[in-house]
Parts: structure tokens; sequence; C-alpha cells
């Protein structure tokens, strides 16, 4: 996935979830490292929704707060399991089950967004209620450099509706 078709999904899908506001019980704590010293923390309401595409599909988790936004599309060809789910890099797809993560965060009046392209992703489903837990690195052009983040979902219900994780062209 190109970086500007996969920040076009980040921020589609942003907005999509500030105008359903109502429909969201979790949610994503989140931290953001832009090396030496920056950190930013924040916290968001979270929704997630299973998704399709083609044969295959996932689940697609999102959660934003005043500019400020995790999303996680996990890729898979047959049943969501829980455990450890490798995290793919920009363009691949070839492989037939990982995560995709892309953060966005605000450093006082400038966003910045970073797509993670190493790290780890760990998913625990409890009678529909998902925690997910991402840790990794990706590099962002606009902080000049590498990000550090981690973002933690917690109790995330699994909406009824199945949206569409097709990538923007």
């Amino acid at each position: 996935m190109r970086p500007r078709a996969l920040a076009a999904l980040v921020l589609a899908a942003l907005g999509a979830t500030c105008e359903r506001a109502a429909e969201r019980a979790g949610s994503v704590r989140a931290v953001a490292t832009r090396l030496p010293k920056d950190t930013i923390r924040f916290t968001a309401p979270a929704r997630a929704a299973r998704c399709s595409v083609g044969t295959g599909g996932g689940l697609l988790l999102e959660g934003s707060s005043g500019g400020n936004g995790v999303l996680v599309w996990l890729r898979a060809s047959g049943p969501l399991e829980g455990g450890s789910w490798p995290l793919l890099q920009r363009g691949d797809t070839v492989s037939r089950r990982g995560a995709r993560v892309g953060l966005r965060f605000m450093g006082g009046d400038v966003a910045y967004g970073v797509a993670l392209d190493s790290g780890t992703v760990t998913l625990t489903d409890d009678s529909g209620l998902i925690t997910l837990v991402v840790s990794g690195a990706g590099i962002s052009v606009a902080a000049a450099g590498r990000v550090d983040a981690e973002a933690t979902f917690d109790a995330v219900p699994v909406g009824a509706d199945t949206v569409s994780c097709r990538p923007a062209a």
C-alpha cells in the first residue's frame, strides 16, 4: 500500500469514526515517541468491524480523538485467531495473514502520520470483545525520522456490520 493510500485510508476511517461516536464502547490508549524526546499520549473511543475484500477479509479496528488516531487492519484469509500477528510491510499483497497499523498524532499544530513497518501485534478475543496490543515503529517523513508507537485497544466490541477493507488506490 502506498503511503498516500494508507494516509487516505486512515483519514477516511478517522472521519467515519467521528460520525458514529454513539456506536463505540471500547477505547484505545496510544503513545508515540519521536526521538530523542517528544512523547505524545492519547486515549480515544474505539470500535471494530469485520471487513471483506475479494475472497479474504479480516478485522478493522479504529479509534480517534482530537486529531489523534490509530487504525489497525488484521488481514486474514480464514477465521481470525488470537495470538501474535506479523506486522506486514508496506505494499505486501502476498501474505495471507498479518497486520497493517497506521498512527496519526498531533504535535502542537502539526499532524504527524506513520505506518508501522516493524513490531508486534497481539490479538485476544474474549466473547466478542477485542483486546489488541500493538508495539512497533515506522518512518514519518513529517517527523524527520522514526517514531516508536504503542497502542492498546481495550474491550472493543465487534460491530454487526461488515465494512470494506479494500485499500484506496
